[in-house]
């Protein structure tokens, strides 16, 4: 990927054609000969700037309707992580005003509380955002997060992609531009934020090749394994397949050209080695947690294992994009958030085209080999046709390995993605440096290529919809004069994957009552070591009210569910519930829980049902 010879030979031609020229105007002027006033071009310094400014307009743009109400709108596609992410803010500032344990918490899904370890609490990002956190919410901090994300990635990827590969600004920033909002990447804005927060990804391919070719592999082992720990607390299946991507990469480079590990392999070997023993030392208790620690799982349930994309979506233009439908979309991928293909029928056909073209370059076989091998593990374990399955796919023998056991298949998308952007870049700059005699008709028509490839996958503004605020109840701290520091607030419906209110109560103030339930993976049946889960145990009661708050039918209940849902409370060590006076089926709601737990009494905007002395454990 890298190319420093060629770098500084042409910085080092630009240095001696700036002293020429003004070592002339000098000579003019002392002879007294007038000069003209010499063209300004724009410095390095300037281009950069221009261009991550570019970038983030773009991320405003596609964020644009969030920000005009980030507590109270949230894309259309996908509503459920927002509230998680917007947890574990709130969890980063508990871990640094009050010291509180960063892997785990009880805050909710009490009193079995969750591994964060193993629920990607991006605590790389969580904890340089407090300030925010507690200046603004945590919704702020949410929004803020996926537009620094999405700019920042592709600000990273021009940077090296600018030094490393291509000399041309307009090579790197094509480039940088599709890592950071090409489709896939747009889709997990609704709303992945630790997904699209790859900004540390391109150092840590770069470093990954420096070490190939080292002097000081020792050095340049640590960067590499400081790189790596701060990505494993922003999202480690994004390391993972940067790693991944690197090897068969690599492996690509070295079935073509196997005379090249003589030289690498030594470097190569001593840098991993100083990586693995400080990332590791570093990662040892955080990973022990993760894998050994309370509620550890092992592997994702087979409904998210199974997750793969369409054949067709790699034609297809994605969701969020100007060319894009969702309906048209809707067989194609697992989900709307899961979009990681969609590249279109124009940009697939121009990357064929810039593969036969550069064909003779070792780097673009070695690219292409690494797109295509990563396309054909995204399509999962059952290989379909516009939702028609075809055959089985290789990856029905990989996912029993362990970590791929826990890898969503269809996100291999994202490493073609990467070799796409690689392939454009590189294609723009080979474009610009051709010397036919008509030079401009050739950048006309490479910039037309361009626009027509990328134009149909334009970033568009996410969709919003509205969702309710948190009750005045919560906000003006009325909630205290019922719930102790080892007691819960029950929010109605009691929190689960598809409904996150109530987290987002916790997270608003910066989770100082606990929740029972939530949104989390946990193992299936509450036992450390069993495979993973949306959600705690299975509670009777959630799934009574969630019925209720789904159906709006009430059901009279007997002596023996009121006892189980009593038990349960008991369990939770409830304190009160509360039912926001504007919920939807409010009213068949309020009613079920007075069947359980007696009248309840308005105040604000919820009803509110003090049952502690139902569920003091002492009486």
């Amino acid at each position: 990927m890298e190319a420093p010879s060629e770098t500084a030979a042409g910085n080092g031609r630009a240095a001696v054609d700036d002293a020429a020229r003004s070592g002339a105007a000098q000579t003019a002027d002392d002879a007294g000969t007038p000069t003209p006033e010499p063209r300004r071009r724009w410095t390095r310094r300037r281009q950069d700037l221009a261009v991550y400014g570019l970038f983030l307009l773009a991320a405003l743009w596609v964020t644009s309707r969030i920000w005009v109400d980030p507590a109270g709108r949230v894309a259309s596609l996908y509503s459920s992580d927002p509230a998680q992410v917007q947890f574990f803010l709130a969890h980063s500032v508990r871990v640094v005003l009050h010291g509180e344990f960063p892997f785990y918490t009880e805050q909710f899904n009490y009193p079995d509380g969750v591994n964060l370890m193993a629920n990607t609490a991006v605590l790389a990002l969580g904890i340089p955002m407090v300030p925010i956190t507690l200046l603004f919410g945590p919704a702020v901090s949410f929004v803020l997060l996926v537009t620094l994300g999405l700019a920042g990635t592709a600000a990273a990827w021009y940077f090296v992609l600018s030094r490393h590969l291509v000399r041309t600004p307009l090579a790197a920033a094509v480039g940088g531009w599709f890592c950071g909002f090409s489709p896939a990447m747009l889709s997990h804005a609704n709303w992945h934020p630790n997904i699209i927060s790859q900004f540390l990804l391109p150092f840590i391919v770069w470093r990954v090749l420096v070490l190939t070719r080292s002097r000081r592999p020792l050095r340049d082992g640590t960067l590499l394994a400081l790189l790596v720990t701060a990505q494993a607390f922003i999202n480690e299946e994004i390391l993972l397949f940067t790693a991944l991507a690197c090897g068969v990469f690599l492996l690509a480079v070295l079935v073509q050209e196997p005379a090249r590990w003589s030289a690498a392999w030594r470097p190569l070997g001593a840098g991993l080695a100083a990586c693995a023993v400080l990332a590791g030392a570093l990662l040892a208790y955080p990973l022990y947690i993760q894998f050994a620690g309370p509620m550890a799982y092992h592997g994702l349930s087979d409904a998210v294992r199974d997750y793969g994309n369409d054949i067709a979506a790699f034609f297809a233009p994605g969701s969020p994009t100007l060319g894009g439908h969702q309906r048209a979309n809707i067989n194609l991928a697992p989900n709307y958030s899961e979009e990681n293909a969609f590249f279109g029928w124009s940009l697939a056909l121009l990357s064929v085209g810039i593969v036969a073209w550069l064909r003779r370059e070792l780097l673009v076989r070695a690219l292409a080999a690494t797109g295509v091998f990563f396309a054909v593990l995204s399509l999962g374990e059952r290989v379909s046709w516009w939702d028609r399955e075809l055959f089985t796919g290789p990856w029905e023998w990989l996912v029993h390995l362990p970590l791929l056991d826990a890898v969503v298949p269809t996100r291999f998308g994202l490493i073609t993605t990467v070799v796409i952007a690689m392939l454009l870049a590189l294609a723009v700059e080979r474009a610009w440096s051709l010397r036919p005699a008509d030079r401009r008709t050739v950048r006309t028509l490479a910039v037309a290529g361009l626009v027509l490839a990328l134009l149909p996958i334009a970033p568009m503004p996410l969709r919003v919809v509205s969702r309710p605020p948190v009750p005045d109840f919560i906000t003006t701290d009325r909630w205290r004069a019922y719930v102790g520091p080892d007691q819960t607030l029950v929010p109605i419906p009691v929190p689960s994957m598809g409904n996150t209110h109530g987290m987002r109560w916790a997270a608003a103030t910066n989770l100082d009552f606990k929740i029972p339930g939530g949104y989390f993976l946990a193992p299936r049946n509450g036992n450390t070591g069993d495979p993973g889960r949306f959600g705690g145990r299975p509670s009777g009661v959630g799934q009574l009210l969630e019925e209720v708050a789904t159906t709006g039918r009430t059901s009279k209940l007997d002596d023996r569910q009121r006892r189980r849902s009593l038990d349960e409370l008991r369990h939770w060590r409830a304190a009160i519930l509360v039912l926001p006076v504007r919920q939807q089926n409010a009213e068949p709601l309020r009613r079920t829980v007075e069947q359980l737990v007696g009248p309840g009494r308005r105040e604000l905007d919820v009803w509110v049902w003090d049952v502690r002395a139902l569920t003091d454990r002492a009486v």
